[in-house]
């Protein structure tokens, strides 16, 4: 049986739960590589042991011969256990047991899921189902929403144009269209965020997609007073990342307007009016920086700047940063904010150059042994 397993033990090694085989008075037979993560056990380590050296002292005397007893002679073992690593840590996990015979002799496997990665894993699906539930129920209510806006707006807008109150009754008209536009705004940015789309990743040359960003920001920022500064020195080779051009666009013209934003809250004589666009990369990954010399994040606020509906401006939504963080992620990449009050921030994304494995981006053949095979290349 053990000859068997080693003979298959590549297929078992991918298999992401913990695998053991022992005989039936629990020693280890065999083990597979996701056992050595899981308990830190080297797999000559383990083999030849008793499957005690992974449970807790204290379940040395009932809880591990029970387990053996119910796996030999009833239906096995299907529950939680906590067990202990090489170093002693201590990790939960979901044991299942089971026993069968080969050619008279009796043989015990025991299987290792651990508990915080099922966690993980149920999260991770939870989290997909309750996108879809927003995404719904925003498609929903939106509609519901826009029609009493659209009306309070309009209707605003002729007592506006008609009305003959006193200039303090004027300002609660104009106050309420500013009130009105930005709840217009709130939903189009919800449902902006909500429905993102899933990528499509496509080879990019970083430089061509902030070049073309830069491009169709440049006019507002001009308008408004500032300058673009684009650095690429400390970028090298070609600069390709594999990324969706689109979601990466729009997620760096809401980090270019908070910059701009941040320079136009700087006291006037005190302005320094440009914005520092930097990429970088080299090894496995790539990046982009925006940087400004505008007001700052206070030191209180720099690890809420991405939470939904925050905002240090009253007159902003607040998901804009929320947008960008959820669109670096689900590509595979990682934003970091470095900021000082009074001082300006700095904000750089960070991808990898190539999502591919390794087995689509390189040979990890020899041609001479594909072709002892039998094999033919697709170029031959």
């Amino acid at each position: 049986m053990v000859e068997i397993l080693e003979d298959r033990h590549h297929f078992l090694d991918w298999i992401q739960v913990g695998f053991i085989l022992t005989d039936a008075h629990s020693k280890i037979l065999y083990t597979n590589r996701y056992t050595e993560h899981l308990f830190g056990y080297s797999k000559e380590e383990m083999e030849g042991e008793r499957i005690r050296i992974l449970f807790l002292e204290e379940d040395l005397v009932s809880f591990v011969p029970n387990i053996i007893y119910l796996t030999l002679y009833k239906n096995g073992f299907n529950g939680e256990a906590l067990l202990r690593q090489k170093n002693g840590t201590k990790v939960f996990a979901h044991l299942y047991t089971t026993t069968f015979k080969e050619e008279g002799e009796a043989f015990l496997s025991f299987c290792f899921q651990e508990i915080q990665r099922l966690k993980m894993l149920e999260k991770e699906r939870s989290e997909m189902e309750r996108w879809a539930g927003l995404g719904m129920m925003l498609e929903g209510i939106s509609h519901q929403i826009r029609n009493p806006i659209a009306a309070i707006g309009g209707y605003t807008q002729r007592l506006v144009k008609t009305s003959t109150a006193l200039p303090k009754g004027k300002s609660y008209l104009h106050r309420i269209l500013r009130e009105t536009r930005k709840l217009e705004t709130m939903i189009q940015r919800l449902e902006e965020y909500i429905l993102i789309p899933k990528p499509t990743f496509r080879k990019e040359k970083i430089e061509e997609v902030v070049e073309a960003v830069l491009q169709t920001f440049s006019k507002e920022a001009r308008e408004k007073g500032a300058s673009i500064n684009l650095e690429t020195k400390a970028l090298e080779g070609e600069g390709d990342c594999f990324m969706d051009r689109d979601l990466i666009a729009k997620a760096l013209l809401y980090i270019l307007e908070n910059s701009l934003e941040a320079i136009e809250r700087v006291p006037m004589g005190k302005k320094r009016e440009t914005v520092r666009v930097s990429l970088f990369g080299n090894g496995g990954s790539i990046g982009v920086s925006v940087s400004d010399k505008g007001e700052g994040i206070p030191k209180k606020d720099i690890n809420r700047v991405f939470e939904p509906f925050f905002s240090t401006r009253p007159d902003r939504v607040g998901l804009g940063l929320t947008f960008v963080k959820r669109v670096v992620e689900e590509q595979g990449g990682s934003i970091r904010v470095e900021s000082r009050l009074k001082r300006g921030t700095t904000i750089a994304l960070i991808f990898p150059k190539d999502r591919r494995r390794i087995a689509r981006r390189k040979e990890i053949f020899s041609r001479t042994m594909w072709k002892d095979m039998g094999l033919v290349l697709a170029e031959e």
